[in-house]
């Protein structure tokens, strides 16, 4: 071959090369499908806590094939359902994004106001106002979901699945293809008129298979024999909570089928809700073709089942232990099932956690650890402070989300200085011996407070939605409605730092135990699927971990 000739072949490759891959690359590369699993009350320790247990193909495929982020934290307070699904979607915080409880006091009429409730929609798949009137009205950002639908003029689909209405609701965003929530006054899974007016037939269809019923149906046991639970204390330990008409805290949980017939809301605290919530989300990918063209489909699963058993048994019991030992199970089949119906490598997955949970004050305290209770009858008792102060009645309306609420227009009415009342509470609150800080909201900036506890304060104070006075209990102190089992709110490790692990298209195998926040999330699915951050982020993409 002549020398020219070589050239020219040269120039020929070089250039057919580039169209090649200009051609490769000419249209947008996303995944088909993105599933959030955000498992409720997981603290960070139980990736490893019950490591040797798992299986080879649910946690441990998360974490041998996917990034794990080790040091991950809630960078606000309350630490509660319904801010930790909202933060990981919108990358935002209370202050932000309007979510400042799973409920709170509205400071004009002194009345609660749950998250979603919405009176002017009407439940659709149900007859139960109370659980069908919901919508995510109160939300005042965007979620990664509605960027999602905006990047994709509407062509993406998204569905929130979980038994909670305020779990599927606020991951969905504000025009989702559906959300859809577990209905106790009938079994079955059911949304609001805000998004639809009749359940799709793919719904109506698993609704019909009666799946609660089938799943509980033998009742309760152990998935392991029980002397194998090494990781967790005995099982009749005195912290535990009763499961429906069982008499003791113990496996095995015979009668759950006629308790399930008796309250429908008992198959909430087994690992059988969580089998339940992934068997609705597959029925909602079939229904809805998701992952099935081009166009990128989000899928938001929130598994409860975990939150109700911490609440009810306490970190450190089997049942607990074997929620997650039969949810590894769960997760390795729903695995299976994205690898056969989307494709291996065509979806990502991402899981974390939306808080964690405290130990037990029973466990705590047989283990000669500082724990104690916190706040009880402090409304009643904080009151009849300040009536001997001021001479009325009532200055307080409310105490939520470890917030004091003062009544504002009785006090402007009555010519008395409300932040005169909220200073003198707070001199005399951090006299208390429960009280770590206790602090005026407005002068939260000029406190001395230390940090990160006065960041996460500012984060979580919604100004027209939060109370006046924050408190801060000592580490461990739990309050006094968690006799038995646990509860979650404040600002320590226990409650704050949870999993995060991204597995799938377009991220790397590794871990990092770099320090990074819950509102991260958002921005780095932002930054993978290139579309728009959530207009309240205040997050950062998570770059490490992102890369084929």
């Amino acid at each position: 071959m002549s020398r020219k000739i070589q050239i020219l072949a040269l120039v020929f490759m070089s250039v057919f090369g580039m169209n090649a891959q200009k051609n490769k690359t000419s249209q947008l590369e996303r995944p088909k499908l993105v599933v959030g699993l955000v498992i409720d009350q997981m603290r960070w320790d139980y990736l490893y806590r019950y490591y040797d247990k798992f299986g080879n193909d649910g946690f441990k495929r998360l974490l041998n094939e996917g990034y794990s982020l080790n040091n991950v934290h809630i960078n606000y307070v309350p630490t509660v359902t319904a801010l930790g699904h909202t933060s990981i979607y919108t990358g935002s915080v209370p202050a932000i994004h309007g979510i400042a409880g799973n409920d709170w006091t509205d400071k004009t009429t002194g009345k609660n106001v749950y998250c979603t409730t919405d009176e002017s929609v009407m439940p659709v798949g149900t007859t139960d106002k109370k659980v069908g009137s919901h919508s995510p009205k109160n939300l005042w950002s965007t979620t990664i979901t509605d960027e999602l639908r905006l990047a994709t003029n509407f062509q993406a689909k998204v569905v929130g699945v979980s038994l909670k209405d305020r779990a599927s609701i606020l991951p969905a965003g504000h025009n989702p293809t559906g959300a859809f929530w577990f209905d106790d006054s009938s079994g079955n899974f059911v949304t609001s008129s805000y998004y639809m007016n009749d359940l799709p037939q793919w719904l109506k269809n698993f609704n019909a298979q009666n799946l609660p019923e089938k799943l509980i149906a033998n009742g309760w046991n152990t998935l392991l024999p029980i002397n194998q639970y090494t990781e967790s204390s005995p099982d009749n330990s005195a912290w535990e909570g009763l499961l429906g008409s069982a008499k003791t805290p113990t496996f095995p949980y015979s009668n759950l089928a006629q308790d399930y017939q008796a309250k429908k809301d008992n198959i909430r605290y087994t690992p059988f809700g969580s089998t339940l919530t992934l068997k609705a989300a597959e029925a909602a990918l079939d229904g809805e073709q998701m992952g099935k063209d081009n166009v990128t489909d989000l899928l938001a699963i929130n598994i409860a089942s975990t939150d109700y058993a911490g609440h009810k048994f306490g970190p450190n019991s089997i049942e607990v232990e074997d929620v997650y030992l039969r949810l590894d199970l769960d997760l390795a089949d729903f695995f299976k099932m994205l690898d056969a119906k989307v494709g291996k490598g065509q979806y990502t997955v991402f899981l974390s956690a939306d808080h964690g949970g405290a130990h037990s004050e029973g466990f705590m305290k047989e283990h000669k650890m500082a724990t104690g209770f916190f706040g009880d009858n402090a409304e009643k008792d904080l009151n009849q402070l300040l009536k001997l102060k001021y001479q009325y009645d009532k200055l307080i309306i409310a105490i939520d989300n470890y917030q004091i609420y003062l009544d504002q227009n009785y006090m402007k009415a009555n010519k008395i200085n409300a932040e005169e009342v909220a200073d003198y509470l707070v001199d005399e609150l951090n006299k208390d011996q429960t009280v770590l800080f206790a602090v005026n909201l407005k002068k939260i900036g000029q406190s001395p407070i230390p940090e990160p506890i006065k960041s996460r304060i500012i984060n979580g104070y919604n100004w027209q939605r939060s109370g006046d006075i924050q408190l801060v209990s000592h580490d461990s102190m739990l309050p006094p409605y968690s006799k038995t089992g646990t509860t979650h709110s404040v600002w320590n490790s226990y409650d704050s730092h949870v999993p995060l692990i991204f597995m799938g298209y377009g991220f790397k195998n590794g871990e990092s135990n770099r320090e990074y926040n819950m509102t991260d999330i958002a921005p780095t699915l932002s930054a993978l699927l290139r579309i728009q951050f959530p207009s309240g982020n205040i997050g950062n993409p998570i770059v490490e971990a992102l890369g084929k």
